[in-house]
């Protein structure tokens, strides 16, 4: 009698603590559990959970238990709910994907949203999958600070969701049944903060934000908390031209300085790591070890000159070997198996079908395109990280880690560093016809700049070349910054020579006999440097002399001392950009492994820095990681030396 009180008990405690998220489903003549189960989109065994006897059959007599407040979220729209992070959940025995996303308060649409294999395939015990993390609602944290504030007149609810710096849709969500329009006197919950007696908001209370990649207005609104209908009033190019990446839009500062941050800072991993497992790494390169004639040393020596991807793979592997190293010394233990993937996919597929991936905490390449997508593809179902050294991926896959920043990205942040120059100066914007479209963009960015292009002929082909009295003609006195925008060597020094000659140069403000006059300050930018501004007819020392700047994935000049020691003991030689990438890269994936656990666990506020790269791995919105990090850099005194982390 005790133990069926202590049972009863625990199946009331049981049935309780479940109540909020129950209810019951008479079932009609023709259903069946399956059917059900789809109706409220669950899976069987969580019917069966919550009703035993299910499992020998229904009919319409039968009442069943269903998990209510599943059925009700689905409701809600994906859209709703913006990404945060992801966490990474090995599978028990007995699970559900009921009480997995229970667990974790997240609902069974999203998990199968995240995971697209839960969509045809069961969950399987043992197998990853990802629990998306959202980000919360912040008007929630109001709730417990609220003020009333009466509607002034002519006021709506962005002019009021401005003054007490939150977004329309957390006005709305703090007066539920909030209407179109607001009448004066209307009493309003907003938090409980000191208002802005500024009734009207003046031009320099207005800042500018640009639009980065693959945000539409949603993104924006739940960034900025400004919706389509006020965007579109404070910049009317929207109406016609609808929005783009890389447009400069207006917006109130109250809305960018939500978003802006100090300098990023640097964190170091080493001070605290938690996690001393031994870590399982595998490493895919084309190291092309059959291609190459071992019977002939000769030959081999040649191969290796000419082959890229065999001296890529050789130099990164070098940089790996040393970075083991260096994470032994600091207690972290690293099992890595090295594949071969002669830089061809049947390769790759061969490994594929050979290898017990799941057992690795990371995959670190491959190093061509088409392999990286493969890989990333192959093991995602087991929720492995593949890092990208080298190459970038347009698609979209949950584990791939890209290390190389985008260059609209780095584009962007190049702008932020001129638009922060509080100095006095002039714009002027030189380009190419190949880069017009970044000649565009900028100009969106710098409205008054002057804009000049290379010379076209009167067939339309492009000469690369600017005329002396045109650029002397756009070039004022006093300070310029000058951007030049081309992938060809030869306008690049065209163009960097006469900029040269005309630098400290003065110019004449008064009448001819006057010798007064202001001399020019030009200073040289680029939005990405390419190869082109490193070709043999590029002088340095014009580069130098006009301070050029650019944004950087790495910056290699000042190599430790300690890292040069260990690499010239183990190799012989001093290390290249594709060694030192090869430690960064494995250095910063062994300590956030070490750190964190798992590579999907760790912060996005994080940025790491080691020899000559850094890393700051980004969630975007439609899944994966980028590395959104970079220096800017500049030439002084035929020097290269950063300006900006």
């Amino acid at each position: 009698m005790k133990k069926l009180l202590i049972f009863l008990g625990i199946v009331v405690f049981s049935l309780s603590s479940y109540a909020q998220n129950l209810k019951k489903h008479s079932v009609k003549v023709g259903e069946s559990v399956e059917s059900i189960a789809k109706l409220y989109k669950i899976s069987t065994t969580d019917i069966y959970a919550l009703n035993p006897d299910a499992s020998s059959g229904v009919d319409k007599s039968t009442v069943l238990i269903i998990p209510e407040s599943f059925s009700e979220r689905l409701n809600t729209p994906l859209a709703d709910k913006e990404l945060e992070s992801y966490k990474v959940h090995k599978v028990r025995r007995r699970e559900t994907l009921f009480s997995i996303a229970q667990k974790y308060d997240v609902t069974i649409e999203d998990l199968k949203a995240h995971n697209e294999r839960l969509k045809f395939k069961k969950l399987r015990s043992g197998k990853k999958i990802y629990i998306p993390i959202f980000k919360k609602n912040k008007a929630q944290s109001y709730n417990s600070s609220l003020q009333l504030y009466t509607v002034l007149a002519k006021e709506g609810k962005w002019r009021i969701a401005y003054k007490f710096g939150i977004s329309v849709p957390q006005l709305e969500a703090l007066n539920p049944g909030l209407g179109s329009t607001l009448k004066e006197g209307q009493k309003l919950n907003v938090p409980n903060i000191v208002v802005s007696d500024k009734n009207e908001i003046k031009e320099d209370q207005f800042g500018y934000y640009i639009v980065k990649a693959r945000e539409g207005f949603y993104r924006l609104e739940k960034k900025l908390g400004l919706s389509k209908e006020v965007l579109e009033s404070l910049n009317p190019e929207l109406l016609t031209n609808g929005l783009k990446m890389g447009m400069v839009l207006r917006v109130p500062k109250s809305s960018v300085k939500n978003i802006e941050t100090a300098l990023d800072y640097t964190t170091t991993l080493s001070h605290s790591l938690v996690d001393l497992s031994p870590k399982n790494i595998g490493l895919l390169l084309p190291f092309k070890t059959k291609s190459i004639d071992s019977d002939s040393l000769n030959q081999a020596k040649e191969q290796l000159k000419r082959d890229g991807y065999i001296n890529i793979a050789t130099d990164f592997y070098s940089g790996v070997a040393v970075a083991l190293d260096s994470a032994k010394q600091l207690g972290i233990s690293v099992n890595l198996d090295v594949f071969d993937t002669n830089a061809k996919a049947l390769s790759l597929k061969k490994i594929m079908n050979q290898t017990d991936f799941s057992k690795y905490d990371a995959i670190i390449g491959p190093i061509t395109l088409q392999n990286l997508e493969l890989t990333a593809k192959y093991v995602l179902s087991d929720s492995i990280p593949v890092i990208s050294p080298f190459v970038k991926s347009n698609r979209s896959y949950l584990n791939l880690f890209q290390s190389i920043p985008d260059v609209e990205w780095m584009r962007s942040k190049m702008v932020s560093y001129v638009q922060a120059d509080t100095i006095p100066h002039n714009t002027l914007i030189i380009h190419d016809s190949k880069n017009k479209s970044t000649a565009n963009y900028l100009k969106t960015a710098f409205p008054s700049a002057s804009v000049m292009a290379s010379k076209i002929d009167k067939n339309g082909i492009d000469q690369f070349y600017i005329m002396l009295e045109d650029l002397r003609k756009v070039l004022l006195q006093g300070r310029t910054i000058v951007f030049l925008e081309s992938n060809d060597e030869s306008f690049i020094s065209n163009v960097t020579s006469m900029l040269n000659a005309m630098s400290g140069n003065k110019v004449i403000i008064d009448k001819p006999d006057n010798e007064t006059g202001i001399e020019r300050d030009i200073l040289l930018m680029t939005s990405y440097k390419n190869r082109a501004f490193d070709g043999l007819n590029v002088s340095n020392y014009d580069l130098s002399n006009l301070h050029f700047q650019y944004p950087s994935i790495n910056y290699n000049m000042e190599l430790s001392e300690a890292f040069q020691e260990k690499y010239l003991i183990k190799f012989g030689t001093y290390p290249n950009k594709y060694a030192i990438r090869g430690f960064d890269l494995t250095m910063d994936i062994l300590l956030r492994l070490s750190k964190f656990g798992t590579l999907f666990e760790s912060p996005s506020d994080i940025q790491t820095s080691y020899v000559g790269n850094k890393f700051k791995y980004t969630l975007q919105s439609n899944g994966g990681y980028k590395n959104e990090s970079c220096f800017i850099l500049k030439h002084q005194d035929l020097e290269i030396i950063k300006v900006q982390d």
